[in-house]
């Protein structure tokens, strides 16, 4: 029983759990099955447009559960908002807005419109960027001081966290517009109609390679730059638990030499 191997875990934690391991089993399950939701417009039959359009409108339910889930992760907690937890927050709301236009994209008369068009570059990327770029970093920030023994800038994560919001906005907003307005993807100019938006989109994307310029910085400056920088504690995070933060920052190569153990 897993309330026998954990047993410092609530019920209630456990009932959450369970949730989020099903949901995500839920997903993979059901993405191997919606495939053809690319391919409404290649003249697929009618019963299975169908059945495609409601199975990738499955895929929301267990989607919803893990956003309830990270919601409830944070609801009443002792929220600070060091750049790991802007990211990972810039992450929660971003995605669920792909997400939202993912829901347009499985309506199968909707999606003779939105198919080839800009509005599918900016559904995919609102749900790449966010989904997995911007969790990626939220992690390297939350184990850079363990992995090189030094802080990084606070101030500099601050910038580059509000400049990669700014710049990806910036960047895939528009494009909604431009996909709803007719513009086909894979073209190599488009008409002169849509040149303000284009170029706003030029200006976001340039906003956010700066922005990485700034996060390769940082972690070139916690990995190099070691004179006037904060050490890392064992700890590094207020309320941080579990074994990886009992080691010094950086961890030595060999971390336990006998069994710790665990309570």
């Amino acid at each position: 029983m897993i309330s026998e191997i954990i047993p410092t875990f609530s019920r209630k934690k456990l009932f959450g759990y369970r949730f989020m391991v099903y949901a995500t089993a839920l997903i993979g399950i059901v993405g191997f099955v919606v495939w053809m939701h690319h391919m409404f417009t290649t003249g697929a039959p009618f019963a299975a447009q169908l059945y495609f359009m409601y199975a990738t409108m499955l895929v929301a339910v267990p989607t919803g559960i893990k956003v309830f889930n990270w919601l409830g992760t944070l609801f009443r907690g002792s929220i600070t908002f060091e750049t790991p937890m802007l990211f990972a927050l810039g992450f929660l709301v971003m995605f669920t807005f792909g997400g939202f236009s993912g829901l347009m994209l499985a309506l199968v008369p909707a999606d003779y419109q939105y198919r080839d068009s800009y509005f599918v570059v900016a559904h995919f990327h609102y749900v790449l960027v966010s989904g997995s770029l911007f969790t990626i970093i939220a992690a390297v920030y939350f184990w850079l001081p363990k992995w090189t023994g030094h802080m990084y800038s606070e101030r500099l994560g601050q910038y580059h966290f509000w400049l990669s919001v700014i710049g990806m906005n910036l960047t895939f907003m528009p494009m909604h517009f431009l996909g709803l307005a007719g513009m086909p993807r894979r073209i190599p100019d488009y008409a002169l109609q849509f040149t303000n938006f284009n170029q706003i989109c030029t200006v976001g994307a340039f906003i956010f390679g700066i922005a990485q310029l700034i996060f390769l910085y940082i972690i070139w400056h916690a990995c190099f730059g070691k004179r006037k920088q904060q050490q890392a504690t064992n700890q590094v995070w207020e309320g941080a638990h579990g074994l990886e933060w009992t080691l010094p920052s950086p961890p030595p190569y060999h971390t336990f030499e006998t069994a710790p153990q665990v309570s």
